[in-house]
């Protein structure tokens, strides 16, 4: 699912214009914590990829259904306004480019650096806590943090840090080792 949050063209544009008039308006903060419940939203439910990425579903009802959505979720005008002209504009399917340039945009202005910590079982707070402060010392300052559940990573974790990504997870080694023996 992390892999679904890549900038894209369009998604550049429209992020940009997202950002600029939440910046004018002095609601960033506010977008933004639209945006990250959006992107939990999207991760959770099945029904929302469906929504935003069928092509059977008309742009219209797709304006209707993520209106609806930042209506019940309490989103700031600004958010709502924008869910609805993405989709009136057909645009619905680019959410998570979208999102991922919001962040990027956002990191960029304020000098926030956020994480994504994977792993294949939730992880403690301790756990959490000693990955942060390794993150910390690593990157000389405190990273935001989110942690999420992937058990098809089999063991270990994956850590993304803007654009990189640090992949010590067990399915990698193993798909690493197959490919070893294939060469040997």
């Amino acid at each position: 699912m992390a892999d679904d949050y890549r900038t894209t063209e369009v998604g550049e544009r429209y992020s940009q214009a997202l950002f600029d008039l939440a910046d004018e308006t002095g609601v960033l903060d506010a977008v933004r914590a639209d945006l990250a419940s959006l992107r939990a939203a999207w991760n959770d439910s099945a029904d929302l990829r469906r929504l935003a990425q069928s092509p059977v579903i008309a742009s219209e009802d797709q304006q209707k259904g993520l209106t609806a959505i930042a209506d019940k979720a309490k989103f700031n005008g600004v958010t709502k306004n924008f869910l609805g002209l993405l989709a009136q504009n057909g645009r619905s399917r680019d959410l998570t480019a979208v999102i991922a340039g919001f962040e990027r945009l956002y990191a960029k202005k304020t000098g926030v650096v956020a994480a994504e910590v994977v792993s294949a079982q939730a992880l403690t707070a301790a756990q959490l806590k000693s990955i942060q402060s390794a993150l910390r010392t690593s990157l000389g300052k405190d990273p935001e943090m989110t942690a999420r559940v992937d058990p098809s990573i089999l063991g270990g974790l994956k850590v993304k840090v803007g654009s990189k990504l640090f992949d010590a997870s067990l399915k990698t080694k193993l798909d690493q080792m197959k490919f070893a023996l294939k060469r040997a």
